[in-house]
């Protein structure tokens, strides 16, 4: 006759053994770090702001290795205070939960600590949560440049079109 504590036995080890033969977790072959690198930015550009200038770029949506990305941790905003300078982390951007799982998404930053006159050329690096980092996007050279005044509300006149008739005597 068998025990009833000698079935339980055989059933936990059966049970740990079957555990342990379908493992646990993703069942996939490991990716080189190469592969697991947000693709490169290809798309910066640069416009002029009141405060500074403005670069905007949008979110990069996969890996250098072509899987679809999921772990978007942030960007590192890369400058030169010259067209030909070295470039030096200017800013940190982290990605929030919301803009981490957005489909489309465009960013943007701010560059408010610019001299009018002064050339700075601009790139972006991204990178993932577990700390993979992208190459540098394309680069943006940009000029600063004083926004012009705004029109003299005593002086400005909005230009006629075509089909308004001119008032006359």
């Amino acid at each position: 006759m068998i025990s009833t504590r000698s079935v339980s036995t055989r059933l936990f080890f059966l049970l740990g053994a079957l555990l342990l033969a379908t493992g646990c977790g993703v069942k996939s072959a490991p990716v080189p770090p190469e592969l697991a690198r947000p693709e490169r930015i290809a798309d910066l550009r640069a416009v002029p702001d009141a405060n500074g200038i403005k670069l905007s770029w949008g979110r990069p949506t996969r890996y250098s290795g072509g899987h679809t990305m999921r772990d978007l941790g942030g960007f590192v905003i890369l400058r030169a205070s010259s067209a030909n300078g070295q470039m030096e982390p200017l800013a940190e951007l982290p990605v929030t939960d919301r803009e981490r799982f957005a489909i489309e998404h465009e960013f943007s930053y701010i560059d408010n600590e610019t001299v009018v006159g002064q050339v700075y050329r601009y790139a972006i690096v991204s990178r993932t949560l577990d700390g993979y980092v992208s190459e540098a996007s394309n680069t943006v050279d940009f000029t600063r440049v004083r926004p012009p005044p705004p029109p003299n509300p005593d002086t400005f006149k909005l230009p006629q079109s075509a089909s308004t008739p001119a008032s006359g005597g």
